[in-house]
This record gives structure tokens, sequence and C-alpha cells, in this order.
């Protein structure tokens, strides 16, 4: 949205990954991934103004610990991005944070995708390619394909629009609690076979009724490495708070788990529930983005 100071700004959304199948691992040692990823209209907020130089400040209620020099993704975004579009220009960047961190909601690589595409308004150069964004990391090319739900293969740079876009409401729940990335996906390696089935088609799905039944029939690979393994024991009590009479399971490498609803009071009315009875976690609802 331009503004009359001629800042613009864009929301970060939160990347849900509602199914992560561990397909197999190259020679070189990066995993192969089967996901289908989904954004809210919740998520972080960035501003970007016109300026000599390239800045960034950070506030919001998870701003703490969040640097503001070249080691955050948001301002290695905006330097690739100058870089590869021969740029010349700066930008003072504000980001506000709402999303927890370490949550396996693609929060730093959201700000980053946010970023290219909010940089290369800016700036009037093209947004980077799947190709040009994968160094940054692997979630940032998904990010740049928000708000729609995609699934990603590969190391993340294989992308395609998902033939059904779901509707609804997610119950995002988030014990407060850091999974390692590294140590998850190494423990699985040592204990669990990978399986290269992938995700089933979706192209016979038409309504929420077929998505969720298709859902049922998935899972995230990495829930169970991070729950029983001592890693993250309170996943488990987190998926127990959720309804048990929804599709709920942790998202990404964890330990942010998410509930699956039809409509707003239901899952307004799950987060405060959950919230009441457990006040130290994060609890949000919040609808998927179409």
């Amino acid at each position: 949205m331009t503004t009359t100071d001629a800042s613009l700004a864009r929301r970060a959304p939160a990347k849900i990954n509602l199914t992560l199948h561990m397909a197999g691992l190259r020679d070189d040692g990066y995993h192969l991934l089967d996901s289908l990823v989904v954004f809210t209209d919740f998520g972080d907020d960035l501003r970007a103004a016109p300026s000599d130089t390239l800045t960034l400040t950070v506030d919001g209620p998870f701003a703490e610990g969040v640097p503001t020099d070249q080691r955050n993704l948001v301002l290695k975004a905006a330097n690739l991005l100058r870089e590869l579009r021969c740029a010349t220009a700066g930008a003072a960047i504000h980001l506000t944070k709402n999303l927890p961190h370490g949550g396996g909601i693609g929060g730093g690589s959201s700000d980053a995708a946010c970023t290219l595409h909010l940089l290369a308004d800016l700036w009037d150069v093209p947004v980077l390619t799947t190709d040009e964004a994968l160094p940054l990391g692997a979630d940032v090319p998904v990010c740049l394909c928000a708000p729609d739900a995609t699934i990603m293969r590969g190391i993340g740079e294989d992308l395609t629009r998902a033939p059904f876009q779901p509707d609804g409401w997610l119950v995002l729940v988030n014990p407060g609690v850091v999974v390692p990335t590294g140590t998850v996906f190494d423990m699985h390696d040592t204990l669990y076979e990978s399986d290269p089935t992938g995700t089933a088609p979706m192209d016979g799905i038409t309504d929420m009724d077929g998505f969720e039944d298709w859902l049922h029939r998935h899972r995230n690979d990495l829930t169970k490495v991070a729950r029983d393994q001592a890693i993250a024991p309170v996943i488990g009590d987190v998926l127990a708070a959720l309804d048990g009479n929804v599709v709920a399971d942790m998202s990404g490498s964890g330990s942010t788990c998410w509930g699956l609803y039809r409509d707003k009071q239901t899952a307004e009315d799950s987060a405060k529930r959950i919230a009441d009875d457990h006040p130290d976690w994060w609890v949000k609802a919040t609808r998927i983005a179409s």
C-alpha cells in the first residue's frame, strides 16, 4: 500500500506447513521435502521508505533479540536484491515483529520475502526469481508465493500453486520452546526412513470436506521426532489441547502447532480456551489467507 510519505507497507504472513513429508536426502546433505504450505492473514508487518542507505529498525511484541544489522535476513534479502538488480537506492525498513521466534512458521523467511516484494516496488525492479532467492534459505522462495497455497518440493525450489486453495481458520499455538531445526532433521535421519511417495494428488478436491479428508491422510514427519524424542515433548500437550475433532499437527520443524477450523467463532472460542488454560503459551486464531 502506497502512503503519502512515499513509503510502502506489506504484511509478511505466517507460513504454515499443513503437511511435511521427508522425501529423501541428497548426496550433498540437503533434505528433499514434499509439503503443502498455506499462509495466514496474521503475520509480521514491514514498511519501507526511500533512503540513501539501507537500515532496519524493529519493534513489536517479539522484537527483543532481533538483530538490526547484517545478520538479519531482511537486510540480507535487501542487499541481494540490490546486487542482482544493480540498484543503487537505499531504504529505511521497519519491521514490526508479531510472530514468535523459531516457531516453524517462517517468520524470518516470510520477512525476507516480504522485503523482496516491498523493495522491488520501491526501486521499480523485478522481484527475485525462485533460483535467485533460494540462497537466502529454503523457505524464502515459497514465501514469495504468498498468499497462494503452494506445494513445495525438492529443497524448496520446486513450487506449484495448489490445485485447491483451502478456506477456513487456523488456531496457532506456540508453547515457547524452540526446536533446533538441525537437531530435529538429523534425528529423523537417524531414527526413520524417508518416504519418497510424497503427497497424494489434490486435483479431485472441490470443497473443504474433501480437503479435510485429504489432509487426514497426510502428516508432518518431524512431529514424532520433536514430540517423542525428548526434544520438545510439550508438542504432545499442545496437540492434545487443540480440539480433538479438528485436523491438527505441528508446522515445519516446530514448535508451533495448528488446528484447522471451519469458522471464525469456533476458532476464536478454541483459542480463548487454550490461552486461558495455558497463559504461558502464545495462541492466535487467524484466517487462512486467500
